[in-house]
């Protein structure tokens, strides 16, 4: 069975700096796979480009077996592609139902109550704060937002770009309890995610970039018993 998302010599540079160089990635469907590296190893341009917010300069994506790049980023969303981008890119001047309801802004039919149920389970918070200015949530709550947002277009692939990053260390549980539930429901997850544990525990499989290549490619059970990784992103 062919990959849902597969990405195959792909580079990408910002004018004439390149990011990354040739990098192959698969992702199964109904998986968690995650990237793990240094700041400015190329995770965040990995993703950008998935989603169609950079172009690459040579090599192919592609969903379902067709070819998305250069595709614009909402026709991508709309084939069932959602980018929670890093710093979570909420309308903060909008109320959380605003928010929630643009996240369903590509589809053909209305939000059902099941979807809000739906989030409002995964994050209670969300219905006491409905009405509220997204703006005024806590960074964390405003995560929840990002996520259940994107949950709105039903996607089948769910991008996360650095979901835990200045969150406290029980809201970054809290979060990572979500994403496990959010997989068993049936969404595929590409996870970009700078706290290499919490990413390696909770991923079915790994990748580890470096200067905009891959290097190590493994299940997240011998990466996280590697004493490289374990030297390099684990504290160990």
């Amino acid at each position: 069975m062919s990959p849902v998302l597969s990405i195959r010599d792909l580079e990408v540079g910002y004018g004439e700096i390149p990011a990354l160089h040739g990098i192959d990635l698969d992702v199964e469907k109904g998986e968690i796979v995650t990237l793990i590296g240094a700041n400015g190893a190329g995770k965040t341009t990995t993703l950008r480009t998935v989603s169609g917010l950079l172009k690459p300069t040579k090599g192919d994506i592609t969903f379902n077996g067709e070819s998305i790049k250069g595709v614009k980023p909402h026709v991508i969303t709309g084939r069932g592609i959602s980018h929670v981008p890093e710093g979570r890119g909420i309308f903060s001047n909008l109320t959380v139902q605003d928010n929630l309801e643009l996240g369903a802004y590509l589809r053909k039919d209305k939000i059902t109550q099941a979807e809000y149920d739906r989030v409002f389970t995964l994050f209670p918070v969300l219905k006491a704060r409905l009405k509220q200015n997204a703006g005024t949530l806590s960074g964390g709550e405003q995560q929840m937002l990002a996520i259940s947002r994107a949950l709105m277009s039903k996607p089948a692939v769910l991008l996360l770009d650095e979901p835990s990053l200045g969150l406290a260390p029980l809201m970054v549980q809290t979060i990572f309890r979500v994403i496990r539930e959010i997989n068993a429901e049936g969404t595929t997850i590409l996870l970009v995610e700078q706290n290499a544990h919490m990413a390696l525990v909770t991923a079915h499989r790994g990748y580890v970039m470096e200067t905009g290549r891959i290097t190590i490619h493994d299940d997240t059970k011998a990466l996280l018993a590697s004493d490289r990784i374990k030297k390099a992103y684990l504290g160990g």
